[in-house]
């Protein structure tokens, strides 16, 4: 498939230079990944590609082998053997690698470094310096210095948050060089301008109803937003407004200010904050679903808030009534009825409720729009495919069934399903009548068996006429609708659903196999937009008829283009920043010298002495090192450890998770590994080895890095002192091992500069004492499995008792009282030592005196 020419700039661009490449959402960043594939794909070279998950491998070969490109590229997993992944490595081409079994690889030279002819970072926004791709790419600039890195990334926003991001980003990729290809970038225009497809806009006038219910809500959401900045002065409240409140980020950018502060909010802010997620939940139902599914929600909010002790304050606005009063108007109706008495001739009004369900406006303009196209095929003798694009599966499923049923009967359906049970006991005890329409094939023919009867009592009777005019208008009424609903089917051309919540390139599979002529975006995002776009100007054989359905004043509307302010935004900041950020010319790390690459660095503010007695040469330098369990590579912590210019050994230990000095262990645990460990009795056994083979035993307990360093938040705590609390294991923890040290860390960071200062001045330790009491822990635990837990527990806190005797004591007595009936000299032949044998025996055997006469007291007379 050719390029198109701003691709092509593009990919020469990244080609000649290693840089980082930010294009906008939708411009098809896959095809500029499958271009640098296909200049690489060469068993001479060995190209990594980084980021990218199996969906999206799966993509990528498929689409290489359909443009029958040889050799493809393969997959490198866990289920690949360590033999499978040398072979793979030496035979070339490009390779699909995953993050955490790569970093393995080159720390235990699996992987021929200096061979690698460059890496791709696919996603590159999401390399963090903690990351397991910034600690691959250091790696590899520390042995190679010639190979090529190259940034992918279609996610500008990313990039806006937080100080010097691009700058960081950069630094971590080693690169120089930033591309921005934004969507008003001239090229870019140039070059879809030239083959564009029609678009029809269309601007739906939302329902009297609707639009009221929108008004209530916004008026909530702005008097939530003014609750939350009243009751948090001291809170950067500046991006918490009514429209970023609305758009799709909204949860990212709560989850991003308050989440480590989340301890320190009051019980309203949170409340606040909870109701502001329902309030965008029913905004978006208002527009996307139909009036029943709508009103369900609003009817399950309003029931929900009862059961609870505290309910929210915006229930008790004039607008929250106006909410519940509007959405329970688009699914009732009341009708006021005139009714004859049989005592008086006076007629009387009675009031009845009746089901009167409010059609989706969109369904209307979607079943005109298929007519149009049905039209158009007819006169040019060409049925083309419609291709509908809604949000979710649930709305393509039920427009689907809109098109083949009609509204009605699609609308009755939810009600049964969901409305009908909860408020038939509510309509029940209200005065008036209440009637639910059947299906409308049953209702018809229950007027055309009444039609029937009438007409054959006119006949025998002879009476008036008018009651059989007006049955056979209703039954011609009926007809009319069920004629209408039947022929929407029949009106509309072969119509394929795509939900946009799906693969990322499920869109552009679904375009190239379909092939349609006509798409109607029912929902809209930018990236779906841009992706008809791109297929227009590169494979679409035909100009492509594009309806846009959207409500007009909507929210949707407010969201779309909040979405592209902010795009555009991002890319205007991106753009002042390269014009003015300054890159140092060892960034790319192919020079001597970079301060990210130099092992044993030592700190700016350590003293030097430059004082050489006699010539005497300087002590050489001994690399520092930790070792570290193969599992601990899923976090964050070996990527620190190793930027600190500690190099990381990758060990399978079975005691600790971190080796720092021949006598310090270390055991990692998150919070919620914590609890469940202290939970199951894990940490105990964990507790128990690191104590019986290492002099200086830590537990560390991490935090994350975006959380409160607290134990009031998520995980508070309360006055509760029983066995089962959290803190009460926690302390018979540290009663019954005191030499177990706590190192609390509030994020990876902190943990790896206090590793840093651990080691200071220490030995450094080796990987065969590590796998020797990884040995001995495997040997005694498969001692002690064959014995019960409970005695082995007493016999190890004996006098004279150790890890190394405990097993032949097991051996040679098959229980405790032989062992205590057994005389000093069998003591010692079963343990192999006098002096612990003594010390065993004497504990047994003493008598329980105290140390001294106590005195007496004096009897007083």
């Amino acid at each position: 498939m050719p390029l198109l020419e701003f691709e092509t700039q593009m990919f020469l661009d990244l080609h000649n230079e290693d840089g980082l490449v930010v294009i906008a959402k939708g411009l098809c960043v896959d095809r500029l990944l499958l271009s640098l594939i296909k200049v690489h794909n060469d068993p001479g070279n060995l190209v990594l590609v980084l980021g990218t998950d199996a969906n999206e491998e799966e993509f990528f070969i498929r689409q290489l082998e359909a443009e029958e490109v040889t050799p493809l590229p393969r997959s490198l997993t866990a289920e690949c053997s360590t033999k499978e992944r040398n072979d793979i490595y030496l035979g070339g081409g490009v390779l699909f690698v995953t993050s955490r079994i790569l970093v393995v690889d080159m720390l235990m030279e699996r992987v021929p470094i200096e061979l690698i002819t460059g890496i791709i970072v696919y996603r590159a926004h999401k390399t963090l310096e903690s990351c397991q791709e910034a600690f691959i790419l250091r790696l590899y600039r520390q042995k190679n210095k010639k190979g090529f890195i190259k940034g992918l990334s279609d996610n500008a926003v990313a990039f806006t948050q937080g100080f010097c991001h691009v700058q960081r980003m950069m630094r971590n990729l080693f690169v120089k060089k930033l591309f921005l290809w934004p969507r008003f970038q001239a090229d870019v225009i140039s070059s879809l301008d030239k083959r564009k497809p029609t678009v029809l806009e269309i601007r739906i006038p939302m329902t009297a109803s609707m639009k009221t219910i929108q008004f209530a809500v916004l008026d909530i959401i702005a008097s939530c937003v003014r609750d939350l900045k009243t009751s948090n002065p001291t809170l950067d409240t500046d991006e918490v407004t009514v429209e970023n409140v609305i758009s799709r980020s909204f949860e990212k950018v709560i989850k991003f200010q308050l989440e480590p502060m989340w301890h320190q909010l009051s019980q309203k802010t949170r409340r606040v904050i909870s109701d502001l997620r329902t309030l965008r939940t029913i905004l978006l139902y208002l527009t996307q679903y139909d009036s029943v599914t709508f009103y369900s929600l609003v009817q399950s909010v309003r029931d929900s808030t009862n059961l609870n002790t505290q309910i929210p304050d915006w229930l008790f606005l004039d607008a929250a009534e106006t909410l519940f009063t509007q959405a329970k108007g688009r699914v009732y109706s009341i009708e006021k009825k005139s009714s004859k008495s049989s005592s008086k001739d006076k007629d009387k009004k009675k009031e009845g409720i009746r089901l009167n369900m409010e059609e989706s406006p969109k369904w209307i303009a979607l079943s005109e729009i298929l007519a149009e196209i049905k039209e158009e095929n007819v006169e040019c003798w060409d049925m083309n495919s419609v291709l509908v694009i809604a949000e979710d599966d649930r709305i393509c499923g039920q427009l689907a069934e809109f098109l083949c049923a009609g509204a009605q009967t699609v609308l009755q359906k939810v009600y049964r399903k969901s409305v009908a049970e909860k408020d038939s006991a509510m309509l029940s005890h209200l005065g008036g009548e209440f009637s639910i329409d059947d299906d409308p094939r049953k209702s018809l023919q229950k007027k055309k068996k009444k039609c029937d009867s009438t007409e054959k009592d006119s006949k025998r009777q002879k009476g008036d006429k008018r009651k059989e005019a007006c049955l056979d208008e209703e039954m011609q009424e009926a007809a009319g609708s069920e004629s209408s609903e039947e022929s929407t089917a029949e009106r509309s051309p072969s119509a394929v659903f795509h939900p946009l919540k799906s693969d990322p390139f499920a869109l552009q599979q679904t375009l190239l196999s379909f092939e349609p002529k006509y798409i109607v975006l029912y929902d809209v995002n930018i990236t779906t937009v841009r992706e008809i776009e791109m297929y227009q100007a590169t494979s679409a054989k035909e100009i492509l008829k594009v309806y846009f359905l959207m409500y007009e004043d909507s929210v949707d509307e407010q969201r779309y283009l909040t979405a592209l302010r902010r795009e555009k935004d991002a890319f205007e900041f991106l753009i002042k920043e390269k014009s003015i950020m300054v890159i140092p010319e060892e960034q790319d790390g192919k020079g001597d010298y970079h301060p990210d690459l130099v092992d044993n660095f030592p700190p700016a503010n350590q003293t030097v002495n430059t004082r050489k007695a006699g010539g005497a040469q300087a002590a050489p330098v001994v690399p520092r090192k930790v070792i570290v369990d193969l599992r601990e590579f899923r976090s964050e912590l070996p990527s620190l450890i190793h930027r600190r210019g500690i190099n990381v050994v990758p060990v399978t230990i079975e005691v600790g998770d971190y080796i720092l000095t021949p006598d310090m262990c270390v055991e990692r645990k998150s919070i919620n590994d914590l609890i469940g460990s202290l939970n199951s009795g894990r940490l105990y056994n964990q507790a128990q080895a690191m104590c019986r083979y290492y002099k200086h035993p830590v537990l560390l307990i991490e935090f994350s890095q975006n959380q409160s360093f607290s134990l009031q938040g998520r995980y508070g705590t309360s006055n509760d002192t029983s066995p089962q609390s959290f803190v009460s294991k926690l302390i018979l923890l540290t009663m019954h091992f005191p030499s177990l040290r706590l190192l609390w860390c509030p994020s990876p960071y902190a943990t790896a500069e206090i590793f840093d200062m651990l080691k200071a001045g220490k030995d450094e330790p080796t990987v065969a004492e590590a796998q020797a009491v990884a040995e001995k822990e495997q040997d005694l635990g498969r001692d002690t499995d064959k014995y019960n837990p409970a005695p082995q527990d007493f016999l190890i806190h004996l006098p004279g008792v150790n890890s190394k005797n405990q097993g032949l004591l097991m051996r040679k007595f098959a229980n405790l009282a032989e062992l205590f009936s057994a005389t000093e000299e069998e003591l010692a032949s079963a343990m192999n030592n006098e002096s612990q044998a003594k010390c065993l025996w004497d504990a047994i055997h003493r008598r329980v005196e105290p140390h001294g006469p106590t005195p007496r007291k004096s009897k007083k007379r």
